[in-house]
């Protein structure tokens, strides 16, 4: 988790030294170029073991694509599936995975319950101390079939969206 001004100054020099960037031209720089374009040593491993199994098509990414769009059609949104193969990769956890189907795939109805700042919105607008497991699905349940939409609203007033809310989780003693 990187912020958003750094991801754009990485993308921006991998953009400069790559041309285009996809797997082949991920592999040919190799991890430690990708990491001289600020990212980490880890990041850079992650970022080339994934182009290598979109390369031998270990990783088929175009099924992802594919079975999404066809799943949404038939099933309602069944994002469980594209999550699972996600988090199969290295370095790509559930909420990593999660947050690749609500920005880049775009799907409707993401709400990550590991999202520090959905769960601090949550608190914010229904007065919670805690949000648990339990009282994340109830919101989940009611947001959908729109939880991206509700995440994004979240995240905007974990942020200070609307300073008259603040957060009700007890402070932590020191």
């Amino acid at each position: 988790q990187i912020s958003t001004k750094a991801q754009e100054t990485i993308w921006q020099r991998m953009l400069s030294a790559l041309g285009e960037v996809n797997a082949e031209t991920v592999l040919a720089a190799g991890v430690p170029k990708l990491q001289s374009l600020g990212m980490t040593f880890r990041k850079a491993e992650y970022i080339t073991d994934f182009a290598e199994k979109v390369h031998t098509g270990a990783f088929d990414l175009e099924s992802i694509w594919q079975k999404s769009a066809e799943e949404a059609i038939r099933e309602l949104m069944d994002d469980a599936g594209a999550i699972r193969a996600l988090s199969e990769l290295k370095g790509i956890g559930v909420w990593t995975a999660e947050m690749i189907l609500l920005f880049c795939m775009q799907r409707q109805d993401v709400l990550s319950c590991d999202d520090l700042a959905i769960q601090r919105g949550l608190r914010m607008v229904y007065h919670h101390r805690k949000i648990d497991r339990g009282l994340f699905e109830k919101y989940r349940r009611r947001f959908s079939p729109y939880g991206s939409v509700a995440s994004l609203y979240l995240w905007a007033v974990s942020g200070g969206a609307i300073p008259e809310l603040h957060d009700y989780a007890p402070k932590e003693k020191k």
